[in-house]
């Protein structure tokens, strides 16, 4: 099940430079790890911006990065977004089985 979509064959990695422009239904690419960005925490001085990886990469747990490695390290992948799974009652049930 592909929880994420791709317009193009070729992808094109868009720096990132203003974190007010982060959003959950795109995907990034951070150290060639694509994921989501679910939010920030920390103060307004040292915010923390928290990123979780996508399904069937290497890495597997949510990681965060300070502003200053939020803009040398993450790129938006252009043309790519997160979908969030839609699961039904009873195709979750089946799945227990």
């Amino acid at each position: 099940m592909t929880h994420f979509n791709t317009n193009q064959m070729e992808t094109n990695l868009i720096k990132v430079y203003d974190a007010t422009l982060l959003s959950s239904s795109k995907v990034y690419q951070i150290n060639g790890t694509l994921c989501r960005y679910l939010g920030d925490t920390g103060t307004i001085q040292h915010p923390q911006y928290l990123f979780l990886p996508l399904p069937n990469q290497k890495k597997k747990v949510s990681f965060r990065l300070n502003r200053n490695k939020l803009m040398t390290r993450c790129y938006e992948v252009e043309g790519m977004t997160y979908n969030k799974p839609v699961v039904q009652d009873n195709s979750q049930q089946l799945q227990l089985f």
